[in-house]
């Protein structure tokens, strides 16, 4: 993985989460020449069920992460990832057989994860409130906790969002569920093309990125290079409300403005999913939706992530006193 450019601060830390002996991993970069910090462009990225955070929002591809180009952007920007995933502490169940424990990291455990994420930075910056993202299971991570807390959160932005199903989980492979499961390197390519013609693949997907992002994410599994262990917490929650036509939060509850981005080849999160999460944001002041030709559920992670930048961007630089306005809209080729 190339190496932080030298604008670019890069700190990191482990943080205490809610629970004894459970610590989260934050990263935050920023340009060296920010100087002053508002919640306006303050911002924190969580990741879905299956891979960490730390190698999804800051992974360099042609040199730049996500986090790089809000960083050079003039952002305060950080990560965290959900305890079990990527650098944060692993539960102790995960180090025994998965079918001697339930699944375990649940969404109650990862919006709490999120809290203390969020509650570390408004105390490290001295602001009351910042942007939120989050990516697939993300989403309702971050959407549960705006409801909560509306006046900890500035901004919402949703990346391919979680919502009522009527067929399983891409996560879900049936048949009873341990604490965690067991997730292959090979598998993984073929989820994320699930869908996408054959002969537009590496124009959406290069081998050369997916070599890189799987390096990153697999190198941090203690299974080896080719396997690694994600919580089954976030399947069990499937089957219990998305997959039972019981939502895990209240679309209409949300009182900040939104931004959802979609990819129109996502097989994991189709396009009703968002439909659904739209129309019922009658309560945000702004509601926006980016829809992103020849884009999967890991947009941001492939040729066309810089319409997905762009379209955050735009959105972050909107006023806040843009009340009662709603936008859609469709980000081609």
């Amino acid at each position: 993985m190339l190496q932080p450019q030298a604008d670019i601060i890069r700190e990191e830390f482990m943080i205490p989460s809610d629970t004894d002996g459970i610590e989260l991993f934050v990263r935050n970069k920023r340009h060296s020449s920010l100087a002053t910090f508002t919640p306006e462009r303050t911002l924190l990225f969580v990741a879905g069920s299956t891979y960490p955070a730390s190698t999804s929002f800051d992974l360099p591809l042609d040199g730049v992460s996500w986090m790089d180009h809000l960083a050079r952007r003039g952002f305060d920007v950080y990560l965290v990832d959900i305890r079990g995933y990527g650098r944060s502490t692993k539960p102790a169940e995960m180090a025994a057989p998965p079918l001697d424990h339930a699944p375990i990291v649940r969404t109650p455990v990862a919006v709490a994860d999120v809290g203390a994420a969020v509650a570390f930075i408004r105390t490290r910056r001295g602001l009351d409130r910042i942007n939120l993202m989050g990516w697939s299971w993300g989403t309702t991570i971050m959407a549960r906790y705006t409801s909560d807390h509306p006046d900890h959160v500035a901004k919402l932005i949703l990346i391919a969002p979680q919502w009522l199903r009527t067929t399983p989980s891409a996560a879900d492979a049936s048949g009873a569920l341990g604490a965690y499961r067991i997730v292959d390197r090979a598998a993984a390519k073929a989820r994320w093309l699930n869908g996408v013609p054959e002969d537009r693949r590496t124009a959406i997907l290069p081998d050369a990125w997916f070599e890189t992002w799987a390096e990153a994410t697999f190198a941090q599994s203690e299974l080896g290079p080719d396997r690694l262990r994600a919580p089954n917490g976030t399947v069990q929650d499937s089957r219990d409300y998305w997959a039972s036509g019981k939502p895990i939060y209240d679309p209409a509850q949300i009182k900040v403005p939104v931004l959802i981005v979609h990819g129109d080849l996502d097989r994991d999160c189709p396009i009703d999913m968002a439909q659904a999460v739209f129309e019922r944001l009658s309560s945000t002041p702004t509601r926006s939706w980016v829809e992103i030709r020849d884009a999967t559920h890991s947009l941001f992670l492939e040729t066309r992530r810089w319409q997905a930048f762009d379209a955050v961007d735009g959105f972050l630089a909107t006023a806040r006193s843009e009340a009662g306005r709603s936008h859609g809209g469709v980000v081609a080729s």
